[in-house]
């Protein structure tokens, strides 16, 4: 399966507007205190590189968005397939800084997303939102995204 490269050019022009994907350790790192809001459990900086890392190795990737020389938005992502949906790519992560909300960071990492998902010919782009993320639930209805089914976890 081929991967389409990413770019810093990709959605908008010139540094200030850009999304890229971190591919380095120190691409990546950068990219960890905005996760961190979403993912609170990484305690260290090392550890998500790490994480990042080995997952990255079965197809995860790590898109920011950048602006005034800061990343205000991170999404993680992967494509893949399965019986019941076919093609599609699943959004694991998606989180923008908390004092950038509201300031269309997000959305347009998110628009990004969908535009990628086309490109790799995905039927569907997905993801899941905890139950206590609201705020999240309305972006996603905005979106036009419909809540398809419930997400079952057992704990091991």
């Amino acid at each position: 399966m081929t991967r389409e490269i990413i770019t810093r050019t990709d959605i908008t022009k010139g540094a200030e507007r850009a999304i890229a994907e971190a591919k380095s350790a120190k691409e990546i790192v950068r990219c960890y205190p905005v996760m961190r809001e979403l993912r609170t459990h990484l305690s260290t900086h090392d550890e998500f590189v790490e994480r990042v890392e080995r997952q990255q190795k079965d197809g995860y990737r790590i898109v920011y968005r950048k602006a005034g020389g800061k990343i205000r938005a991170v999404a993680g992502y992967r494509v893949s397939e399965s019986l019941f949906a076919g093609r599609f790519l699943y959004v694991d992560d998606l989180v923008t800084s908390a004092k950038d909300r509201s300031a269309g960071f997000g959305g347009q990492l998110f628009d990004w997303l969908v535009r990628f998902a086309r490109v790799q010919k995905c039927q569907d782009l997905e993801l899941d939102a905890g139950v206590q993320r609201f705020d999240a639930h309305r972006f996603y209805l905005v979106k036009r995204m419909s809540i398809s089914s419930h997400h079952f976890t057992l704990k091991l």
